[in-house]
């Protein structure tokens, strides 16, 4: 890969590396998982770079890149023995005065988010994003009017499992 290349590839992936940070904290519940699942993520990235041909913009590569990688290796991963990560059920002080209930809110959703497939987990994460409908289909090969459906039927599997 020539010198011109790997500089634009560090400037796209530097500049939308958020990107891969959310996804990872979809697909994966500590620390450990997430810098793993991101230096995959950045692996495949970079090996497919040389054919991003820039047809759409960088940003919606890396998604469509990042959810395919994540949702591999998560199907992968779900075929291991599952245990608890200790974080989980460490002890942790919380002063009084501190609210935390956005924190709980998003923990909840997040918590929520896990019990849904992987292409629900993705429509929700661009949905969140902000995204367009337009945007989530093609970032995820479906037409408009089918991610619409979907997300509206994973909308109210998120209300179902966040009020049962």
């Amino acid at each position: 890969m020539s010198k011109s290349l790997e500089d634009k590839f560090l400037d796209d992936f530097e500049s939308n590396q958020n990107i891969v940070h959310k996804i990872c904290r979809i697909y994966t519940t500590n620390q450990s998982d997430h810098n793993d699942l991101f230096q995959e993520i950045t692996i495949q990235v970079w090996k497919n770079y040389v054919k991003f041909r820039g047809d759409a913009k960088f940003s919606t590569w890396l998604y469509r890149v990042s959810l395919n990688t994540a949702i591999s290796l998560f199907r992968k991963s779900s075929r291991k023995v599952k245990t608890q990560d200790i974080s989980d059920i460490a002890f942790k002080i919380k002063a009084i005065e501190y609210d935390d209930t956005q924190e709980v809110q998003l923990k909840a959703l997040y918590g929520a988010i896990q019990h849904l497939n992987d292409i629900d987990k993705a429509l929700v994460f661009l949905y969140l994003e902000d995204k367009s409908y337009k945007e989530i289909s093609d970032t995820l090969g479906i037409s408009e009017v089918n991610a619409r459906v979907k997300m509206n039927r994973a909308k109210d599997k998120l209300k179902k499992i966040l009020n049962p």
